[in-house]
């Protein structure tokens, strides 16, 4: 963590503040395939990841790499259309940058998506897993370096980083819309290439339900700064080591795409009853 992190995450916000005039609530990552929710949000304000000091720019074919910030319900929502990975050379402190800006912009509650391989043998393409723990394998912490106390603890504690509460709410939509939504454990790894068939054995016996490339060092910072999280993920393709089949990102996106209306009825409703 650079020591000009604070002046820097001011920076981003006065920039966002000359185009962008409301105050989030809540704040929303969209992972590959996700990005819709931002086109429900009524008198949407829109700027571009290239018009925001410091901001990375998305890489990741279907990330749209725009910051929206509108109403929903009686909410204020801004909606990060386009994430960043480690995978596409950025340090973990770039990737998790936008949580800080986020957090400095107003918003209170941190929701995070994904499209993930499933290695949970109940688990089909298109359901939902709502994120209840997760393991990190990506060999890095965004949290690493000198820390700022004006930006979160030294020493944050992961004995609960998704919300209790907003996971119960969660499930409680997911039966009420009829969703076919699972609570699990996500495991994060860099990628950019999709595991072997050792590798999924392994990562299901360490205890994990669901494998992808990102979120969880968002979690991190986002529980460093104080937001109360809340993670979705949808799985893409099932990561079983004796009937794994060849997958392409194509795939991985349709599916993501087909599910994407659930992902987006669910979050739509979580807000509305925060």
């Amino acid at each position: 963590m650079s020591a000009g992190l604070y002046d820097q995450i001011q920076e981003s916000l006065a920039a966002i503040r000359r185009t962008i005039t409301l105050t989030p609530e809540v704040a929303v990552i969209l992972g590959t395939g996700l990005g819709r929710v931002g086109e429900h949000l009524e008198s949407p304000q829109r700027l571009a990841y290239s018009k925001i000091p410091h901001f990375p720019v998305s890489t990741v074919e279907s990330h749209k790499g725009e910051l929206v910030v509108g109403t929903l319900g009686a909410k204020t929502v801004a909606a990060m259309e386009g994430r960043f990975h480690a995978y596409e050379g950025y340090t973990f402190q770039q990737v998790t940058y936008p949580v800080r800006v986020l957090r400095a912009l107003g918003a209170k509650v941190l929701i995070v998506s994904n499209a993930c391989g499933g290695m949970n043998p109940d688990y089909q393409p298109g359901d939902l897993m709502a994120i209840a723990d997760h393991i990190n394998l990506m060999n890095g912490n965004p949290l690493i370096g000198p820390n700022d106390e004006r930006l979160g603890v030294r020493f944050p504690d992961l004995s609960a980083p998704y919300d209790p509460a907003l996971l119960g709410l969660a499930a409680q939509i997911a039966r009420e819309e009829q969703i076919r939504m699972h609570q699990g454990v996500y495991v994060a790894v860099t990628g950019p290439n999709l595991e072997t068939r050792a590798e999924y054995a392994f990562l299901r016996r360490i205890g994990a339900d669901v494998v992808g490339m990102s979120t969880v060092p968002e979690v991190l910072v986002g529980v460093h700064a104080g937001f109360r999280l809340f993670g979705i993920s949808c799985v893409t393709d099932r990561c079983i080591p004796e009937t794994l089949k060849p997958t392409t990102v194509e795939d991985v996106i349709r599916v993501a795409t087909d599910a994407e209306p659930k992902i987006t009825r669910l979050i739509t409703r979580l807000i509305e009853r925060l």
